[in-house]
């Protein structure tokens, strides 16, 4: 019976993306950033939940849109990187589940080896 190694997933309507680097569980403070389209400035801290070097999974109690623009900040390098809302997941009782995708990723953003 074949496996499927590489999960490929349907984002919005033109974006068709397969899973990309080693996932790794791993609590890293971060800061989002993003204007919320009415010119308010919007600025949250969160965690982490899993990293990887393309991008990071986050909860936020703050709802946001797919394909959405944020500035993605790691707090313990003070990397920063534009990034872009690909996935938005179940919601938890400290918020929804966000996969949030790196621009323009430096492999070592995390700090970590992946």
């Amino acid at each position: 019976m074949p496996v499927k190694l590489r999960e490929s997933k349907r984002i919005g309507s033109r974006h068709h993306e397969k899973r990309r680097g080693h996932r790794m569980n791993s609590r890293v403070p971060v800061r989002l950033e993003w204007d919320d389209g009415n010119g308010k400035f919007v600025s949250v801290e969160a965690h982490t939940r899993i990293v990887n070097p393309y991008g990071c999974m986050v909860v936020l109690a703050q709802s946001l849109e797919l394909e959405q623009r944020v500035a993605l900040s790691n707090l313990i390098s003070h990397n920063s990187n534009a990034a872009i809302v690909v996935w938005k997941g179940n919601q938890r009782p400290d918020g929804w589940e966000y996969g949030v995708e790196l621009v323009a990723p430096e492999m070592d953003f995390w700090g970590l080896e992946l």
